[in-house]
């Protein structure tokens, strides 16, 4: 699959907290604007893709909304973050099998108006945690989070540091919802949502529409390549009652087999687009994939080392499109010149990572 399909065009709309404006109206504007980037019409389109949580317009209707006649491959993806990258790995397969060449990727939600994410069920296993205060996504990994400082030695200033980084790479993204600089004072001042995560530790809840064009390399000659894609994850921290450890989130799971599936190694990536649905997911991440050691972690963070993570905001201050505008943001990158962007989906201990190089 290296290098057989190409991101040729990104689309968006404005992030907002009120769209006023339907899933459907979202979906259809990201998907011209993407269609338009790549310099390709609706009748182009040979495979239509999208992931949701019953929030979203089905891949139906978009195409009929925007024109595509001769549907072929088309799939609406029932799941959250964990989709973000890996949704690109299934776009190229569908090219890598002579299935399609130009594939339409979009998420679409009023995550803020409309379906917000702290009325989602975290699984089965709700019913063991919520009598003890676990209601929704926050204080779950709250939980993984406060064990994964104390394993760590890290804490608030490091955390905070994660989060005014992002603010200030927001600072020039005219997208972004969060651009003000924040403060270590006005970060300790702020109370708790879950301990130890404050509001400004969390995603933002974004109303907006994000899509992607992937298609043959061999039509899209300059366009990145999708180099590797790798799913998968293991006991942690979505699944509480069974695992050995709390903090293992999904990259602690597909690090490896990824740098392996792209005869890649750590130092090749110069930008990282890692998805911050919590700030400590971050250091996570970038202990994970091998981008630095969990003994300078601490260092690293409070240096501001971690500059190229996330430059346009990420999901903590440019907006939340599930993840998928992160990979938009690779997707600049990379024509701005990177050569390598590493892209990450979570969804707690199960989730993708996928690598992108330029063309």
């Amino acid at each position: 699959m290296r290098d057989r399909a190409a991101v040729a065009g990104v689309g968006m709309t404005a992030l907002t907290r009120r769209s006023g404006r339907t899933e459907l109206e979202l979906a259809v504007e990201a998907a011209r604007a993407a269609l338009a980037d790549a310099r390709l019409k609706a009748a182009d389109v040979d495979a239509v893709l999208s992931y949701h949580l019953n929030d979203s317009a089905p891949v139906v209707q978009v195409a009929r909304a925007l024109g595509v006649e001769r549907l072929g491959w088309h799939n609406d993806i029932a799941g959250g973050g964990t989709q973000a990258a890996s949704i690109l790995g299934d776009a190229a397969m569908l090219v890598a099998c002579g299935v399609a060449r130009t594939v339409l990727i979009y998420r679409a939600l009023n995550g803020r108006s409309g379906k917000r994410m702290n009325t989602v069920s975290t699984g089965p296993q709700e019913r063991f945690t919520a009598p003890y205060g676990m209601a929704g996504p926050v204080p779950l990994f709250a939980l993984a989070a406060r064990r994964y400082l104390h394993d760590t030695g890290l804490g608030e200033e490091h955390l905070h540091a994660v989060v005014a980084q992002s603010r200030d790479n927001a600072a020039g993204n005219p997208r972004a919802l969060r651009r003000d600089p924040l403060s270590l004072r006005d970060y300790l001042a702020a109370p708790y949502i879950s301990s130890p995560l404050r509001a400004a530790d969390c995603c933002q809840e974004t109303d907006g529409a994000c899509a992607l064009v992937v298609r043959d390399a061999r039509l899209a000659p300059g366009a990145p390549r999708v180099r590797a894609v790798v799913r998968g994850g293991g006991p942690g921290c979505s699944s509480m009652d069974r695992s050995p450890d709390v903090t293992a989130i999904f990259s602690a799971h597909v690090a490896a087999p990824l740098w392996e599936a792209a005869g890649m190694r750590p130092p090749d990536v110069d930008v990282a687009l890692l998805y911050d649905a919590y700030s400590w997911l971050v250091p996570r991440q970038l202990e994970d994939f091998g981008l630095v050691t969990r003994d300078g972690l601490g260092e690293f963070l409070l240096a501001r080392r971690h500059a190229a993570v996330n430059p346009h905001g990420g999901l903590l201050s440019e907006g939340y499109v599930h993840g998928l505008n992160n990979v938009a943001q690779a997707v600049r990158e990379l024509r701005a010149g990177r050569e390598a962007a590493l892209v990450t989906g979570f969804g707690g201990s199960y989730g993708s990572a996928a690598l992108l190089v330029h063309g």
